[in-house]
């Protein structure tokens, strides 16, 4: 049995407090998270927490060299009452790879799997219900807390894991927004954080981020950090277009493996579009169909134009939610919903 560190009702929240269509995308606190310390070259047994908050050294590495990492995937309440994880062992995978990158130690899966299992059995009252079309975001968190003043690794790591019921991550839900290109900024340099899904590639993005919200735009593109020339991805998302029957994406060192990109790569050629990872010319960007962001927060946000300000050119894909990214989302959502088959084994069943 995971050992209980502490039992805290004092902001316990009642279902009938809580407006599940109307969720934003953001946190509530839920009852449990779940950890396992890393000390003396080994991991511990899984602890179960109420607390909120954690005891954290002020030389700890994760606060001044960036020794942490994150994973965030989703829980479903299906039609039929079951809960489905989705993808659960690709989020481990990616994480070992960031540990990899940056010098931390790998959680094993199985041990992954068992703390997302707990921390997601220990809240199933935060579940939403299938009607409201929310899910249960899960953020797995690995970060250095042994104190290190030198730039080395540190002795003693904290994996955590907490929840939060969600809704939409755009406010609009599934419809076209439009987005910026920026040259002015980018989200990583080639060789080298990019690929890992540590925070400073989204500390580097806030800035542009924030620009583009004031100008009535979702998101920022990012282009290559050594040419400025090929598209890479969004600060948050993957990018993808759709022509001639493909689902063209872009394929670099310093882009984030999306899951959900993976996903519908899968789903695209389960539909009978070509699918092609490649460099992606900015000029390109004009002869696509459709185009979209997608990652787990999102799924996929359709993309209605995309502002090249620098060069005064749009890129215009409609409001109107194209055929085939409606076609990839429904089929997502129906498998994380447990409404389509599951035919490669994406979900894990909480039983």
């Amino acid at each position: 049995m995971p050992k209980i560190i502490a039992i805290n009702q004092k902001y316990k929240i009642t279902m009938k407090e809580i407006d599940w269509s109307n969720l934003s995308f953001g946190y509530m606190k839920t009852d449990y998270n779940v950890r396992i310390y890393h000390r003396n070259g080994e991991w511990g047994k899984l602890e179960v927490c109420s607390e909120e908050t954690i005891p954290l050294h002020m030389a700890a590495t994760c606060l001044h060299y960036g020794q942490e990492a994150f994973e965030g995937l989703k829980a479903f309440r299906g039609k039929d009452g079951k809960v489905r994880i989705f993808r659960l062992e690709e989020n481990a995978a990616r994480l070992q790879s960031t540990c990899r990158g940056i010098l931390m130690p790998e959680l094993p899966t199985e041990r992954f799997k068992e703390a997302v299992i707990e921390a997601v059995k220990l809240n199933e009252r935060f579940i939403p219900p299938y009607e409201s079309g929310a899910s249960l975001y899960i953020r797995p968190l690995l970060i250095g807390t042994g104190a290190q003043v030198g730039v080395k690794p540190a002795n003693e790591y904290l994996f955590l894991i907490f929840v939060t019921p969600v809704g939409p991550y755009f406010k609009g839900g599934f419809s076209t927004t439009p987005y910026v290109i920026t040259r002015k900024y980018d989200r990583a340099a080639p060789l080298g954080t990019g690929i890992y899904k540590v925070g400073g590639n989204y500390a580097s993005s806030i800035w542009s981020l924030e620009a583009a919200h004031q100008k009535g735009v979702s998101n920022v593109l990012y282009l290559d950090a050594a040419t400025h020339s090929k598209v890479e991805e969004f600060g948050a998302a993957n990018f993808f277009g759709i022509k001639d029957g493909k689902y063209v994406t872009p394929k670099s060192h310093s882009i984030l493996p999306s899951i959900t990109n993976k996903s519908l790569r899968q789903i695209a050629a389960d539909l009978g579009l070509t699918v092609e990872e490649r460099d992606i010319p900015v000029e390109e960007l004009a002869t696509f169909e459709e185009a979209g962001a997608c990652g787990t927060a999102a799924v996929i946000s359709p993309i209605g134009a995309l502002y090249d300000l620098d060069n005064n050119v749009t890129y215009d894909y409609g409001m109107k939610v194209g055929e085939t990214c409606k076609k990839m989302y429904d089929h997502l959502q129906g498998i994380q919903y447990g409404r389509v088959e599951d035919v490669h084994n994406w979900n894990v069943v909480v039983e």
